[in-house]
């Protein structure tokens, strides 16, 4: 039986979310030539005629921008992630396209190096694809050291992983779709949440994570699911979970998920509804093996497990330089520190390097001279207290530059910055 058995009457969005219905009918539809989101949408009794006219002006709403997909496939997702409301899925696009840009994701794919940590204790991998052809994946998501990566890596180097899995998903999906003809622009994932703890939940870091990245998820990438089945599902860990996710889910989102406790014949059951066995590992009731009858496919996923210490960032924390100053930023609203350089030379080049003592800390660097203090640098806050943070910029215009250290997003420890900043009059073989 699914999860929802076990809990009182008195229904609540989680148990609206696994309900009672028997296997399969909840998600059933007629697979409208290969296209089930199409499908889904005919299936709720929308009119096709609906359908294209949306799609033809969000098409001509975005005809300016170079979109790395242009099909109808990909511009419905927007759509029905934003109610069919035409005006709302064009400045969501919009705003998606600029974040791309500016955060360099076009070119992840090619330059994002993963980590040996990550390769060993990220659990994800493609082991074939669904009955609609979408590329399926597993993920062992119970039993990883969610803690332990966060320890062993540099802040923003597990969002971009996370970002780089979601351009992988979607590569896939339209390689599966130049393959085969079908209008295939999803994907399908297993997530065995065995092992799921509250200690991992209860970690604030790790819950922080997960929460940014659902809604970074949900405002970049709609609709990427075609389903998720979530299997072994631990009661207690996994309604904490999805109490700290709920908030951020609309119903477009929860309808792809089925969640099913260890009553292993029933979630296989699901599966088997959904993908071919020889598409799904032996240890998750298919067929699949490795080529030395591994049932768990660790050629194709690895299965997590707690991350060694001897990974952690922390045993190689950086130290102080001799020439470095100091400086201590409280937490808190009042937790900023400002240092005021004046630059009457152009260009000159800013260099900077720090480090911290009590965690992490958020910097920026502005010119005050300018309109609302533009940025040259926004806001980006750094492990400084894991690895010594370096950079540089240059300075176009002149006037009063200022590098602010902030602490405010600190409840309760002030850090100790120990920083060296220069500034130099370009030299003229680099310009």
């Amino acid at each position: 039986m699914e999860l929802s058995q076990h809990f009182p009457k008195q229904e609540t969005p989680f148990e609206q979310l696994v309900g009672t219905r028997e296997v399969g009918t909840r998600f059933k539809c007629p697979d409208y030539q290969c296209n089930y989101l199409l499908a889904t949408l005919l299936a709720q009794g929308m009119e096709m005629n609906k359908i294209k006219t949306a799609l033809h002006q969000l098409r001509n709403a975005v005809k300016d921008c170079q979109l790395n997909d242009s099909s109808d496939e990909f511009l419905l997702k927007w759509l029905k992630a934003h109610d069919f409301d035409v005006a709302r899925a064009t400045k969501m696009l919009r705003q998606t396209l600029e974040w791309r840009r500016v955060n360099g994701v076009d070119k992840l794919l090619d330059t994002f190096k993963i980590s040996d940590v990550m390769k060993k204790y990220f659990s994800v991998g493609r082991v074939g694809v669904d009955k609609y052809g979408c590329p399926l994946y597993v993920s062992a998501m119970g039993r990883m050291d969610m803690k332990g990566i966060l320890l062993s890596t540099k802040k923003n180097e597990l969002s971009e992983m996370l970002i780089y899995r979601e351009e992988k998903y979607i590569k896939a999906a339209r390689e599966e779709r130049e393959r085969t003809g079908r209008p295939i622009a999803t994907h399908t994932i297993i997530f065995d949440f065995d092992h799921l703890s509250m200690k991992q939940l209860t970690c604030k870091p790790v819950a922080f994570e997960l929460m940014a990245f659902t809604r970074l998820q949900l405002a970049h990438y709609p609709l990427n699911l075609r389903r998720a089945f979530i299997i072994n599902a631990p009661k207690l860990s996994f309604q904490l979970l999805f109490a700290m996710l709920n908030p951020f889910l609309p119903e477009t989102a929860t309808a792809c998920l089925r969640v099913f406790g260890n009553d292993k014949t029933q979630w296989t059951s699901a599966l088997l509804e959904e993908i071919d066995a020889d598409q799904i590992p032996a240890f998750y009731g298919g067929t699949m093996t490795d080529p030395d009858g591994d049932p768990k496919c660790p050629s194709k996923f690895n299965m997590g497990g707690e991350v060694p210490q001897s990974y952690y960032l922390c045993n190689n924390a950086p130290v102080a330089k001799k020439y470095m100053e100091t400086l201590h930023v409280i937490a808190g609203v009042g937790g900023r520190k400002k240092l005021k350089y004046k630059i009457e030379i152009v260009p000159s080049v800013m260099r900077w390097e720090f480090m911290t003592e009590g965690g992490d800390i958020e910097f920026r660097v502005y010119n005050s001279n300018l309109n609302d203090e533009e940025d040259l640098l926004p806001p980006n806050r750094v492990d400084s207290h894991l690895v010594m943070e370096e950079g540089e910029l240059t300075c176009h215009q002149p006037g009063k530059y200022i590098f602010e250290f902030s602490n405010t997003f600190s409840y309760l420890k002030t850090k100790k910055v120990y920083y060296h900043i220069t500034v130099h009059p370009q030299s003229s073989e680099n310009v």
